[in-house]
């Protein structure tokens, strides 16, 4: 048991900023879309390849089209319009709701960080 006797020990040297923190998944009847989509997608958007995308971020080509797949039908629409291989390759680009709905997913985790952050410190704060 932590003791006021055992306290100034066990807290000796640490400094720990503690802080909230959210993640944000949206739902229909099911997950359809949350920072594994949203990281997936902003990987697509750098590198212009659903494949690429897939490798700098260590998941299998199958499951992240999988991912793709189940939110595109979730959701109702294109996330990706993608091209095959063949004499200039293929590629992959956000499609533009799949650019408007990142966009507003990256801005309201934004503001629910700042609003969290703020409520945090006027809960927490002069207690941790």
């Amino acid at each position: 048991m932590l003791t006021m006797a055992n306290q100034a020990w066990y807290t000796t040297g640490m400094t720990t900023a503690f802080r909230p923190v959210l993640t944000i998944r949206i739902f229909a009847e099911e997950k359809c879309f949350g920072p594994g989509v949203a990281i997936l997608l902003r990987k697509v958007r750098e590198l212009h390849s659903l494949r690429a995308a897939a490798m700098s971020i260590g998941m299998a080509y199958s499951k992240a089209w999988t991912i793709l797949k189940n939110a595109q039908l979730s959701l109702g629409f294109k996330l990706l319009d993608s091209t095959t291989g063949g004499k200039h390759g293929g590629g992959a680009r956000l499609t533009p709701e799949g650019e408007k709905l990142l966009d507003a997913y990256d801005r309201y985790c934004a503001r629910l960080r700042e609003d969290a952050a703020a409520l945090f410190e006027e809960t927490f704060g002069g207690i941790l």
